[in-house]
């Protein structure tokens, strides 16, 4: 496949998660156009039972992508890929009893979170020197529902969501193991599901799948404290539907801040202050059922999912405004819900 370098920039590799498909799209995203091309479809392996999603994680070296299987069999696949096209190659397969809703790596390689849905609990897998995700090490309960799991910056402290406890969790980590945990509580009924953190670590952004709300919450490192600033509504005037957030991104740079609501199926966008709190920029309609969406590593592309279209379309962000323009549209799998965008090399 030809490089499709652009002024001088690397193009990039888009990896789809699936989820009544069972399988990976890998798609090459063009860095000068925001084209999209395929480059594989990567089953699951041994599938016999896909599950309603199919999450994902990146290696912090973006060596390895790792795919949770809600279905059958239930557990976590490991895969290498290749930086030069993208290609996925299967390294290994570590069985699980937890349907795990959201996975992603601790900062510094070796571990990997899980949050169980179903299982109301999180999880914890040792990665070896291989980058091969292992078996559970540790098994931790929530209030129900847990729906997210990442390290802040520091890697010291991990927090977590519980969609129907209404609460956000914080936990020591040391060793390889969760401790100490303790949450503060989120408007009843707000659903907490996906959040990240501003690039300097001084705020979490939490998205509320049931109110279709976004909290700013102050976040201090050395204990791992959260205060809550304030909160704003990702739902388009005049919306007379169901609320049903679903994911949020910040570029890069902390510029801006996108989410995705699946019952007007629409992204709204925001700019984010000089103090973090965020200020409503405008929404647009996009793929039905947005599930999931992602940003590449320059900021300068972002990716929306249809979970009822089997499609992927490809925005180009106005680097001074956040407005995002319709570049392409390409097919994906069957009911794609999560994206991970990687740099290539060469």
């Amino acid at each position: 496949m030809s490089p499709h370098l652009s002024s001088g920039r690397a193009d990039f590799a888009v990896y789809i998660g699936n989820g009544r498909g069972g399988d990976i799209s890998v798609l090459r995203l063009s860095a000068g156009s925001g084209k999209l091309e395929p480059v594989q479809r990567m089953p699951f392996p041994g599938l016999s039972e896909p599950g309603r999603s199919l999450p994902l994680a990146l290696s912090p070296d973006r060596e390895v992508l790792y795919v949770a299987m809600r279905g059958a069999p239930r557990g976590i696949a490991s895969f290498g890929i290749d930086r030069e096209t993208g290609a996925l190659s299967l390294l290994g397969f570590a069985a699980i009893g937890e349907s795990l809703a959201y996975i992603r790596s601790d900062r510094s390689g070796r571990f990997l979170f899980g949050a169980s849905y179903d299982g109301d609990l999180v999880t914890v897998n040792p990665i070896g020197a291989d980058g091969v995700a292992g078996e559970v090490a540790q098994r931790l309960p929530t209030a129900p529902h847990a729906h997210g799991i990442m390290s802040d910056p520091a890697n010291r402290h991990v927090l977590a969501t519980s969609l129907g406890g209404d609460l956000l969790y914080t936990f020591d980590f040391a060793g390889g193991a969760l401790a100490r945990p303790r949450s503060i509580s989120l408007p009843q009924g707000s659903g907490p599901r996906h959040f990240v953190f501003a690039p300097d670590g001084r705020q979490v952004y939490l998205l509320g799948e049931l109110d279709a709300s976004i909290t700013v919450l102050d976040y201090e490192p050395a204990q791992g404290a959260l205060a809550q600033r304030q909160r704003v509504s990702l739902l388009p005037d005049g919306f007379a539907g169901t609320p049903w957030g679903s994911d949020l991104h910040i570029t890069p740079d902390g510029r801006f801040l996108y989410a995705s609501e699946r019952g007007s199926s629409t992204l709204a966008s925001f700019a984010i202050e000089a103090d973090g709190q965020l200020r409503p920029l405008g929404h647009i309609a996009t793929e039905t059922q947005p599930r999931g969406f992602g940003i590449d590593p320059t900021g300068r592309h972002l990716l929306a999912l249809g979970q009822l279209t089997d499609h992927v379309t490809s925005y180009m962000i106005d680097a001074g405004t956040g407005g995002l323009t319709v570049v392409d549209r390409v097919q994906a799998g069957s009911s794609p819900d999560w994206v991970e965008i990687i740099a290539l090399e060469g």
